[in-house]
């Protein structure tokens, strides 16, 4: 290896490493409580041992710096219900309930990041982009599914695909979004198995058979 690919190398390692330290240093000021449209940018800076310009080098501005963070927390908050989206559905409700109580988690373990990104997507074009983005990306996961069953003959041949996929996404975002922010755990299996009858509802148009004793 030559010298200059190693210094290559560790101009690299040294950029990654800033990075993660400006990422997690505003992750945990939001933790302690600040709201993250109240951190200014020098004190993230400062806590994080970098120049305020070198800051802005990772950083153009902030809505950057909370696209960045968001990024991890939204592939968190959909990543089980597209799995379950892209599985044999023959587990039944039960199946998506557990999804849902994943997303669930998920949205209370990054719940200040959420909570900035629809807060921030209201008035900035750039955070608005993003999340219109990944939902676009999660609805089509969605309606491919939905396109394959109507396919199949197992839902109603006659089901509106990209609309009944929009209306999932967005409602089990907002249900899971106001659940979080006024309860603070003891109704989350309620919420669950709500969404998932809900949910196969609106799919397969019956309720799921009832489990076969198998013994």
């Amino acid at each position: 290896m030559s010298s200059t690919t190693r210094a290559r190398g560790k101009v690299r390692e040294r950029r990654e490493d800033v990075r993660r330290r400006v990422l997690r240093t505003a992750a945990e000021m939001m933790a302690d409580g600040t709201p993250y449209t109240e951190l200014p940018v020098q004190r993230i800076a400062e806590r994080a041992g970098v120049a305020r310009s070198t800051f802005y080098l990772h950083f153009p501005d902030k809505s950057r710096l909370l696209i960045a963070l968001a990024e991890e927390a939204v592939d968190a908050l959909f990543g089980e219900a597209v799995v379950w989206w892209r599985a044999d559905h023959s587990g039944g409700e039960e199946d998506v309930a557990r999804a849902m109580r994943q997303m669930i988690a998920a949205y209370r373990e990054h719940r200040r990041v959420l909570h900035a990104l629809g807060e921030v997507a209201g008035y900035d074009p750039d955070v608005a982009g993003f999340w219109r983005d990944r939902m676009r990306g999660f609805t089509e996961v969605v309606q491919g599914r939905l396109d394959a069953e109507r396919r199949a003959g197992t839902v109603d041949p006659a089901m509106d695909t990209p609309t009944t996929a929009q209306v999932l996404i967005w409602t089990v975002e907002r249900t899971i979004s106001a659940h979080c922010h006024h309860d603070e755990g003891p109704g989350d299996d309620r919420i669950a198995r709500t969404l998932a009858r809900s949910i196969w509802l609106i799919i397969y148009g019956v309720a799921p058979p009832a489990p076969t004793d198998r013994r």
